[in-house]
C-alpha cells in the first residue's frame, strides 16, 4: 500500500512540475545525493603553475573512489555545451565515510593552447561549480606488494598519475627514482612538492628542463639510471618519450617490466583520408589519413563527443552511416553501408575513403 502511494505521489508531482520532473527539482537543491547522477562540486582552484591548476572536487554520495594512478572522466558545461575530458585524479585515496560521504579529491589540469575544457578549468572555473563525472577507472596503478626498486618517468602533465602515486604510497616505497621532463623548472608541475619529497629522501629526483638540456634521449636515460631495466617503471607523458622508453626497454629485453600511460593513442598506421561528412550538422570537411575524425570534428565546428581521447573509455563512440575508417592503432578499416550505423570511436579512427558520421 506504502508503495503504491508514493507512486501515486510522485505520478501526481510530475504532472504538476511537467514539463520538469520532480527529480530535476532535487538535482537544484541537492546535486550530490545518492541516486542522483554522479556530479560534484568545485570547491576550490589551485594554481600550480602558470598554465596548470588543481581542482579539489567534492562528489556527490554514489562516488566509489579510486586507486592512485586512476582517471576521471568529467564533464563541463563551456558556452552551453557539455565537453567531456579524461583527468589523472592526483590526491590521497580517502574512504568513504558513511555519515559525511565520500571525501574530496583532486585532479590536476595543465591548459593546453587549444584546449578548450583544458583552458576553462585552469583560467574560468570558479569554487561552487558543478561538473559531471563518471567513475574512476584505469589500471596504470602500482602493485601490492609494492616493488622494492621503482622508476618513475613522466614529463609535463603526465606528471600527474604518479603524483597520485607518490602522494598516497610515497613513504611506503623503499628505492623510488623520479625523472622528470619540463621545459623549465618553474613549469614543473608539483615542483616544489616533488623537490619536499627529495629532500626527505622520499625519492631520488632526477629534473630535466628542456628549453636549456634538450629532449630526454635513452643515452640520456641510462646515463641518469643505469640499472633501469631492474626496476619497475610507471611512464607518462608525450608520445616521444614514451617511444623512446617503449624501444629502450624492448632492447634490454624489459618490456614486462615498463608500465605506460598515454594521453594520446599510438598510431601505428594510417590511411589516405577523404571527405567525411558530419549528416546531422550538415558539415562536410576534408579528413588527412592520419588525423582522428574526432579532431576533424572539432576543426570544422561540430559538436563531438569525447572522453579520454585514447581509445578507452568509449565516450566518443559515434554511428558511421557509411563509407570507411581505419583505426589509427592497428590499422584495421572498418565500412558500413546505409542502414548499419555501426558504431567506431572517432579519437582512433581516421578516414579511409569518404564517409558518413551520425554528428
Amino acid at each position: 500500500m506504502a508503495g503504491w502511494l508514493r507512486g501515486r505521489a510522485l505520478s501526481l508531482a510530475e504532472t504538476v512540475t511537467t514539463p520538469l520532473l520532480p527529480d530535476d527539482y532535487l538535482d537544484l537543491v541537492n546535486p550530490l545525493r545518492a541516486g542522483a547522477r554522479l556530479r560534484g562540486r568545485v570547491l576550490d582552484v589551485r594554481k600550480e603553475t602558470a598554465d596548470s591548476a588543481s581542482l579539489l572536487i567534492r562528489p556527490g554520495r554514489d562516488w566509489r573512489g579510486h586507486t592512485p594512478g586512476q582517471y576521471v572522466r568529467l564533464g563541463i558545461d563551456v558556452e552551453g555545451v557539455r565537453l567531456w575530458r579524461a583527468y589523472s585524479l592526483t590526491s590521497l585515496a580517502a574512504p568513504h565515510d558513511a555519515r559525511r560521504g565520500p571525501a574530496p579529491f583532486t585532479i590536476t589540469v595543465k591548459a593546453m593552447p587549444d584546449g578548450v575544457v583544458s583552458n576553462h578549468l585552469v583560467h574560468r572555473t570558479q569554487p561552487g561549480a558543478i561538473v559531471q563525472l563518471d567513475q574512476p577507472c584505469g589500471d596504470f596503478v602500482l602493485p601490492d606488494p609494492l616493488p622494492a626498486r621503482s622508476l618513475f618517468l613522466t614529463a609535463g602533465s603526465g606528471v600527474t598519475p604518479v603524483m597520485g602515486m607518490l602522494r598516497n604510497h610515497g613513504h611506503a616505497l623503499r628505492d623510488a627514482v623520479v625523472v622528470h621532463s619540463a621545459p623549465t623548472r618553474d613549469e614543473v608541475i608539483f615542483g616544489p612538492e616533488l623537490r619536499r619529497m627529495a629532500a626527505d629522501g622520499r625519492i631520488r629526483l632526477l629534473e630535466r628542463h628542456t628549453d636549456t638540456e634538450g629532449m630526454l634521449t635513452a643515452d640520456d636515460l641510462l646515463a641518469l639510471v643505469p640499472d633501469l631495466d631492474e626496476r619497475e617503471t610507471w611512464a607518462c607523458g608525450p608520445t616521444g618519450l614514451l617511444d623512446t622508453a617503449a624501444e629502450l626497454w624492448e632492447s634490454r629485453g624489459a618490456t614486462d617490466r615498463l608500465h605506460t600511460e598515454r594521453f594520446r593513442p599510438t598510431v601505428l598506421t594510417t590511411g589516405e583520408g577523404g571527405t567525411v561528412s558530419f549528416t546531422r550538422s550538415g558539415v562536410d570537411a576534408e579528413a588527412p589519413g592520419n588525423t582522428p575524425l574526432l579532431e576533424v570534428g572539432e576543426e570544422a565546428g561540430v559538436l563531438m563527443p569525447s572522453g579520454c581521447r585514447m581509445g578507452i573509455c568509449y565516450g566518443c563512440v559515434t554511428p558511421l552511416r557509411q563509407g570507411s575508417v581505419r583505426d589509427l592503432r592497428d590499422g584495421s578499416v572498418v565500412t558500413a553501408v546505409p542502414g548499419d550505423d555501426v558504431l567506431v570511436q572517432t579519437c582512433v579512427s581516421a578516414a579511409a575513403g569518404a564517409c558518413e558520421l551520425d554528428r
